[in-house]
């Protein structure tokens, strides 16, 4: 019996049939017939997508707080860890965001003539203040009803912060966040599986109504975030690791070499984990430090993920011919930040995320499958960069703590 294909092959195999078949389509003039018959069969996975938005941000962000447990036990590692993982993420939101503006002003992004949601529909405030206050809810449901995303993030740490200051009294409500996120997730891994099947049919649309030049522009969009992940490791952790914990940049990355191939290869950072510990350890990190850094920061660092976001929605903005003002931007960051910080553990999350993200920019998510079949791709170097911010971190933590760094040979 032939062994079943994987996921990441099967979207690829649809990627590739659906240039072929669109290019072919192109070529005999049937871009109405695709956008009538082949697009609504995309925008149905996508409409699912967004179904899943709400409650995917809601109960994850609520588990990954209430999994911390008290948070006086978690002392001083702990907040050093996550304001280190913070900092780092805002940082590759914004090199990612300097880089995608970078290529979008350069001219190698596209604008789509025929792509739909090119009107800005998001409403945004010139007011600093006003900003602030609306990302504040005052009616729960609203915010659900309206997918308005920075209120929920508001509304999940609330509710995480208020279950576990009611210790047992709030075991009930954990117990049902914790059943209800199983329930969600298994529902996400169902929709996941139709995404070969919505690849396909919008990869057609998409090649068929713009032509097979779009295909250098994914290319380009691709080798943006590749740039992105360099600069962000190169500059960011090493200069890190290197102000911190006096390691030299070669040896940090000749030390953290395996992990970053076996996470590029893998595209988990939990099953990455094993390996991650080994090279910590192997280049100076308290082993107790690591053993909470490392599962920590595969749960909650992912700058990988947020550069991915910023220059995934300057390209999709671009397609669709809307401009993000530098307001525009800084809601990016900051919704990118902490939605990169919600993805952890789950299956498909980077394109639930993505699509968090696009809706707060008011940006049509059924753009999203533009750049979807390629996503794996990114996913390689994203999750690349989150393992080897993991251990600079375990490293410069053993040093803040009073820790000596001594690599072993």
């Amino acid at each position: 019996m032939a062994q079943k294909w994987s996921l990441p092959k099967q979207i690829l195999a649809a990627l590739i049939a659906g240039i072929l078949v669109g290019t072919l389509f192109y070529t005999m003039g049937l871009a109405d017939f695709t956008a009538a018959y082949l697009k609504p069969l995309g925008t149905i996975f996508v409409n699912l997508l967004k179904f899943l938005v709400v409650p995917v941000v809601l109960l994850s962000m609520i588990e990954g707080i209430v999994s911390m447990g008290d948070m006086k036990k978690v002392g001083a590692v702990g907040w050093k860890t996550v304001f280190y993982f913070l900092c780092t993420t805002a940082v590759a939101c914004t090199i990612g965001l300097i880089l995608g503006n970078i290529f979008s002003n350069a001219g190698l992004f596209p604008i789509l003539g025929n792509a739909e949601g090119a009107e800005w529909t998001g409403k945004t405030s010139q007011n600093f203040m006003d900003t602030l206050v609306a990302i504040f809810p005052d009616n729960m449901w609203k915010a659900f009803h309206n997918a308005d995303m920075l209120q929920v993030i508001v509304i999940a740490i609330l509710l995480g912060g208020g279950i576990l200051s009611a210790g047992e009294k709030g075991k009930l409500v954990e117990d049902f966040v914790h059943s209800a996120y199983s329930v969600v997730d298994r529902v996400m891994l169902g929709i996941i599986k139709l995404s070969p099947f919505a690849v396909f049919a919008m990869m057609i649309w998409v090649v068929a109504t713009q032509g097979p030049a779009i295909l250098g522009s994914l290319a380009m969009v691709l080798l943006c975030a590749y740039i992105a992940y360099a600069i962000h490791a190169v500059l960011i952790y090493s200069m890190a690791v290197k102000a911190f914990s006096g390691i030299s940049p070669i040896t940090f990355f000749k030390g953290a070499a395996p992990a970053m191939i076996f996470a590029f290869t893998s595209t988990s950072s939990a099953a990455t984990l094993p390996v991650s510990k080994e090279c910590a350890d192997q280049l100076g990190a308290q082993d107790d430090i690591s053993a909470f850094v490392l599962p920590l920061g595969a749960t909650i660092n992912m700058d990988g993920t947020a550069i991915y976001q910023c220059v995934a929605t300057i390209f999709l903005a671009n397609c669709a011919g809307i401009h993000l003002t530098l307001q525009q931007m800084v809601v990016i960051v900051v919704t990118a930040t902490v939605a990169s910080i919600g993805t952890a553990g789950t299956p498909g999350a980077g394109m639930i995320m993505l699509a968090m993200v696009l809706t707060a920019m008011g940006i049509d998510v059924n753009m999203i499958m533009i750049i979807y079949g390629i996503d794996r791709l990114f996913d390689m170097g994203r999750t690349a960069l989150n393992v080897t911010g993991d251990i600079s971190c375990s490293l410069c933590v053993t040093k803040w703590q009073g820790g000596k760094i001594i690599p072993h040979e």
